[in-house]
């Protein structure tokens, strides 16, 4: 092949944009299109993570890097399935990378779950990211909260929620959930982890976070607080858990402030039975768990109440189904061998490949989608001489597709005039940035040369 290997990557994260960055950099003459639906580039660090976290600035710079080589091409506001579909990439492109991630809440199979007020930690993160459709309003009536979970999200979503708003006013929060926020009654957020303390899933800088609100107390629950034989084992061998554990003992030991507007519960060994409430949540029963000291739990048979207005389900986000391959429901993710699509017959199918969060299921965190990135790209490229060659590799032969379907597709240049766009809107507050929301705003915007 004399030109250029053409790859279309359909999403348009972390984990589409690492696996077009590690194309680039290999010995093979590449041409890279990375397409998505929403109008702007970036994934789940755009809508999938707190406004307040400063790390996320030093990802968004890296990204940027990636998508301003020659070799990429950025392609938005484009629904994969509807506005173009499997055997349309096929005809552009030698090979197919999805990376569409996992944009779904999973199931929490508890009696109550789906009571009025009670949320996928998803809905929430989407609403406070100003994802373009998610509601616009969020009303925090409730004074105690449950969140349930002990991940990254989970503490996400109880520091937003134990948050002040004007808190948040040096971020790129969207206004409507700065209103949102202020009028909020919440008092007490409780978060609950089936597990102990030494297996929580959430990361040393997640964890300190929380303790960086002014007029917010973090409260550790000594009842839970325990540790076995496999949790000392655990600390002695990571330095992760040894300094999430260390953490939460030193926040155990302080005296109580007994003077700050809003409280941070952290409830460990709890697990969810049941959201209790008959028109709207009124409460959250769990069970009290114990370690076994293999590093698992097992249920006491004991059960205490927790009243709560409002619950936050964090137990894990689900991909979606992606048009044209198999998927399986069970994982949520698409069959694959180390990234080659696998198709129903279980064998690979033809220039098709997966990788991310909708490859691996959504775990890890954003830097382990390198590694899973690296898999899939050096198998696609061990498949170059054997790929079906595009019939129309002409790169602007897409466009002319997807302009005949009437497709208003965004581009690289018009995230720079959204971006500068929704910096000058922050800039006239004293803010970095203020993200605009509704997604014909961001495509008028991002169209608009003028």
């Amino acid at each position: 092949m004399t030109r250029p290997l053409r790859v279309a990557i359909v999403g348009a994260g972390p984990a589409g944009v690492y696996a077009a960055d590690i194309l680039t950099k290999s010995d093979v003459a590449v041409d890279i299109d990375l397409l998505d639906r929403m109008p702007a580039p970036y994934g789940l660090i755009r809508y999938g993570v707190a406004p307040d976290h400063p790390r996320i600035k030093g990802i968004v710079s890296a990204l940027h890097r990636v998508m301003q080589k020659p070799e990429i091409r950025f392609l938005g506001h484009i629904e994969y399935g509807v506005d173009i579909k499997l055997d349309d990439l096929h005809r552009h492109y030698d090979a197919v990378l999805f990376a569409t991630g996992a944009d779904k809440d999973r199931v929490l199979e508890i009696p109550g779950a789906d009571l009025p007020h009670s949320y996928g930690a998803a809905e929430f993160v989407y609403w406070y990211d100003g994802y373009p459709e998610a509601p616009r309003d969020w009303t925090l009536d409730g004074e105690q909260v449950a969140v349930i979970g002990a991940g990254n999200v989970a503490l996400d979503v109880a520091r937003v929620l134990a948050k002040q708003a004007d808190d948040l006013l040096s971020t790129e929060i969207p206004d409507n959930v700065y209103r949102g926020l202020k009028d909020s009654r919440v008092t007490d957020v409780h978060l609950f982890a089936r597990r102990g303390p030494a297996q929580a899933k959430f990361t040393p800088l997640e964890l300190r976070e929380l303790d960086h609100q002014p007029g917010v107390e973090i409260i550790v629950h000594p009842e839970g607080f325990e540790l076995d034989e496999a949790s000392e084992e655990s600390i002695r061998s990571s330095n992760q858990v040894k300094s999430i554990v260390k953490t939460l003992q030193d926040w155990a030991l302080r005296d109580p402030k007994h003077d700050t507007p809003r409280r941070l519960h952290l409830h460990f060994l709890r697990a969810p039975a049941e959201v209790q409430g008959t028109d709207r949540v009124e409460g959250v029963r769990v069970e009290v768990m114990e370690l076994d000291g293999t590093g698992g739990v097992r249920g006491t048979g004991e059960f205490e109440t927790w009243p709560a207005q409002q619950v936050y389900r964090a137990v894990g986000y689900l991909s979606s189904p992606v048009a044209g391959i198999p998927f399986d429901h069970a994982s949520g993710t698409v069959p694959n061998d180390a990234g080659r699509v696998l198709g129903l017959d279980g064998e690979p199918m033809a220039g098709v490949y997966t990788t991310g969060w909708i490859k691996r299921g959504p775990v890890g965190l954003i830097g382990h989608t390198k590694g899973d990135a690296l898999e899939t790209v050096n198998n696609l490229l061990a498949d170059r001489e054997s790929l079906a060659a595009a019939e129309e590799p002409d790169p602007d032969a897409v466009l002319r597709l997807l302009e005949e379907r009437q497709v208003e597709y965004t581009t690289w240049e018009g995230w720079g005039r959204l971006d500068a766009h929704e910096r000058a809107l922050g800039e006239s507050e004293g803010r970095e940035r203020v993200k605009v929301v509704p997604r014909e705003d961001m495509v008028r915007i991002s169209r608009d040369p003028s």
